[in-house]
């Protein structure tokens, strides 16, 4: 394996790092799947780690890793995290869509190739992103998300999060929101990738009802989805390393079905 860091440029001209793991000597021809994950929240920074499960059941069959280092995280400080607070979220998003542009871009995979990732804030940035983008994707993994952003802060621990994301009940800050909100978004007419949710009934930060209404929504207006919901585990959907493993199981079968051939 080989890894690189490359930069993409976001909708405003912002330069947004990434890391790409993938096997030497591949070919830049299109034709390699690639998982992209990204958090860009809370000032948590996205750094380099050493990714076991990953590089046993994911890289070692021929897959790519893509890590994007985008606006909301902490990868910079202060300031790359306040650049997407409130009314300025879509930047995070706008950042991650370039990430996802730039390695189609550059020829290191296909929007038939390509799947996204993201677990918690993370969620909500591939969900936002599905709705925005469906074009680029041809598989996504989101996992214990927050979707319905206009009623996050009436959920569980939502209200602690309101300077992160704004008040909805704020008539000013409302149409922000609004605007790139998973659940108000997805649209009947558009074609999206068959979907994998999943979240746990005993989640006691971001409340399961994010992911339930999102895929019966999805259901309702006639796109295929995938649903999964264990019943234990917190925020983290497991608790023990036997349920981690099936968990991480689900998800690169999924992968290797959407994104292999």
């Amino acid at each position: 394996m080989t890894v690189e860091q490359l930069e993409a440029a976001s909708a405003d001209g912002t330069r947004v790092p990434y890391f790409l793991v993938h096997p030497v000597g591949w070919k830049s021809d299109g034709s390699n799947p690639v998982i992209l994950e990204g958090y860009g929240g809370f000032e948590v920074p996205m750094t380099p780690y050493y990714g076991a499960l990953r590089g046993k059941l994911w890289l070692e069959r021929g897959g790519a890793y893509a890590l994007a280092n985008i606006r909301g995280g902490g990868e910079f400080g202060p300031q790359w995290h306040q650049a997407a607070l409130k009314e300025h979220r879509q930047r995070a998003f706008d950042d991650f869509i370039a990430v996802a542009e730039d390695l189609i871009k550059r020829g290191h995979t296909s929007a038939r190739r390509l799947g996204i990732e993201g677990g918690s804030n993370g969620g909500l940035l591939v969900g936002a992103v599905l709705t925005q983008r469906p074009d680029l994707l041809n598989a996504v993994v989101c996992s214990v998300p927050l979707l319905d952003m206009l009623r996050y802060h009436k959920l569980l621990a939502g209200a602690s999060w309101m300077a992160e994301y704004g008040d909805p009940d704020d008539a000013a800050m409302r149409p922000f929101i609004a605007a790139y909100s998973p659940y108000q978004n997805v649209r009947k007419e558009r074609h999206y990738p068959e979907v994998f949710f999943y979240t746990s009934t005993k989640d006691d930060r971001v409340h399961p009802g994010h992911a339930r209404k999102m895929v019966a929504r999805m259901r309702e207006q006639g796109h295929p989805v995938l649903y999964f919901e264990h019943i234990e585990g917190g925020h983290a959907a497991a608790t023990n390393q036997e349920q981690r493993a099936r968990r991480f199981a689900l998800e690169t079968a999924y992968f290797m079905q959407k994104l292999m051939d």
